[in-house]
């Protein structure tokens, strides 16, 4: 099976419209776009039932008292943690491509309930 994705390129970084928040000349951040981004996949091995999607952080700080304060910095130190920004789940398997924005396309104050898988309704 190959995932791609043109919103992306394999090493680089990833755009700022896919992220929470971006840094900002007079603020320091703003939020962003936080837009999911375009995910494709072919060559679906035999019987596949569903897809499950996963957006895993593992390097999120342990500790949120220095993450994005005026003249603070995260001490390279400080234990990372695992985050899961996202999940899809049961993405049914004639399914093979996922829109930008098309799950998430903006920022919810404490998160965002589950839509409905692609082609579901």
């Amino acid at each position: 099976m190959q995932l791609i994705s043109q919103s992306f390129q394999d090493g680089q970084a990833i755009p700022g419209e896919f992220a929470f928040a971006v840094p900002d000349r007079a603020a320091h951040v703003a939020l962003s776009s936080n837009r999911n981004p375009h995910l494709a996949w072919r060559d679906v091995p035999p019987g596949t039932q569903s897809f499950v999607i996963l957006c895993h952080d593992p390097d999120v700080p342990s500790k949120g008292d220095d993450v994005n304060q005026e003249d603070r910095e995260v001490p390279a130190t400080l234990p990372r943690v695992d985050f899961f920004h996202w999940l899809l789940l049961d993405v049914p398997p004639t399914v093979t491509e996922i829109a930008v924005g098309a799950h998430s396309n903006g920022v919810t104050p404490r998160g965002k309930s589950g839509p409905a898988a692609p082609d579901e309704g």
